[in-house]
């Protein structure tokens, strides 16, 4: 794959990135996949995340950095010194955005705390990630994704029944936070075309956190029992869980009484769906365990790749359990566009968001050190002005 021309959605709008580790520099690759001119502005012993490895790229730098960081330009400044606080100034002067994950009450010593922002930039979008906001009995504190986890409840409903809380195996709190925090620069963006001004943009990882609690917080809220474990299973809704079968395991992910009847029906088992324990999703749901095993019973005769293939074409949701290798290798995957390949040798997964017409594009790989000095873009022009008004 060749660098793509820019011809994004966000063509136009310059993007100043403070930010470290993930949910800052998450934000700033996807304003970045999509047109954004990003500058990414690192300490001078770089992003802590260059050094989380191995695996380390040949120049040294860590996977966990390629992973987050492609699309921007590369400068390095000390913002402890006065001299370098000015240069960022300078750049401020011209850019849309601020992204920064500094801890609370650091950009305020400096003077660059938002108020003082707001009045020299009026039109800035100032975004922070941060762990716990900046006030309240938590304000302040740094946060990370495996700790928000478990203060969010996330590991209490995460695991085996009976067994004990897991952590989510991604960065899920910290990644959810980054993509809140670009959905707020797209917010405060398009307010900003209606009263001029630039805004204050805060998304916290305590808050994603907890926003993702769904089913758990809902159902809570409305009869009160603890959520608990269920292993692969839905709390809600059932069959949706793993299930064994006569070689590697499959997930059924069935939502409604339609797509029982078609599962059914395919096991040669079309009683099963008439049986009164398992006739409504209610049922099915209260049932789980015998149905589990009436389920199993039937799937022991198949495959589960070309069963799970089969059931899917037939209406039933379902799929065989992949490894990350085999994910990033389905043709669905290339056919999606979802594997970046940029000269260089670098790797990354695409953009999730389609747009018609501005698509995601792909400029360049995450810079090295040997290459901060990246020219300059050319002064806007009068069409892409009109994007940041």
């Amino acid at each position: 794959m060749t660098p793509t021309p820019n011809t994004g959605a966000l063509a136009g709008i310059r993007v100043v990135d403070l930010s470290r580790i993930l949910g800052g520099p998450l934000c700033g690759q996807i304003l970045g996949d999509h047109g954004a001119d990003v500058l990414k502005i690192e300490p001078p012993q770089g992003d802590d995340t260059r050094a989380w490895g191995p695996p380390f790229r040949d120049d040294g730098v860590a996977s966990y950095y390629l992973g987050l960081n492609r699309n921007k330009r590369l400068m390095r400044l000390d913002l402890g010194q006065d001299a370098e606080r000015t240069v960022l100034l300078g750049l401020l002067a011209d850019a849309d955005v601020l992204i920064e994950n500094f801890k609370t009450g650091t950009l305020e010593k400096w003077g660059l705390g938002h108020d003082a922002l707001a009045a020299r930039f009026p039109r800035l979008v100032h975004v922070r990630v941060s762990g716990f906001g900046a006030d309240g009995p938590l304000g302040g504190l740094p946060g990370y994704d495996a700790a928000l986890q478990a203060l969010n409840g996330l590991m209490s409903v995460n695991g085996e029944a009976g067994g004990a809380p897991l952590r989510v195996g991604l960065p899920v709190v910290d990644m959810i936070t980054g993509m809140n925090a670009a959905l707020g620069v797209m917010l405060a963006l398009h307010e900003r075309r209606r009263s001029g001004r630039g805004q204050f943009v805060e998304a916290a990882l305590y808050d994603s956190g907890l926003s993702l609690l769904h089913p758990h917080g809902a159902n809570w809220f409305l009869d009160g029992a603890e959520p608990r474990r269920t292993g692969n299973a839905h709390p809600n809704i059932y069959p949706y869980d793993s299930f064994a079968t006569g070689s590697e395991p499959i997930f059924l992910a069935v939502g409604n009484d339609k797509q029982f009847g078609i599962l059914c029906r395919y096991l040669g088992a079309p009683a099963l769906a008439a049986d009164p324990r398992f006739a409504t999703a209610g049922a099915r749901s209260v049932n789980r365990e015998a149905l589990k095993i009436e389920l199993e019973t039937l799937l022991a005769a198949h495959d589960g790749k070309p069963l799970a293939d089969a059931l899917v074409q037939a209406g039933v949701p379902c799929a065989p359990v992949l490894s990350v290798p085999q994910a990033l290798q389905h043709p669905h995957t290339a056919h999606r566009q979802m594997v970046v390949q940029l000269p260089g040798g670098y790797k990354g997964i695409g953009a999730p968001i389609k747009l018609s017409r501005t698509p995601a594009s792909y400029r360049f790989a995450p810079l090295a050190e040997g290459d901060r000095f990246l020219p300059l873009p050319l002064p806007r022009d009068a069409a892409n002005e009109e994007n940041t008004r």
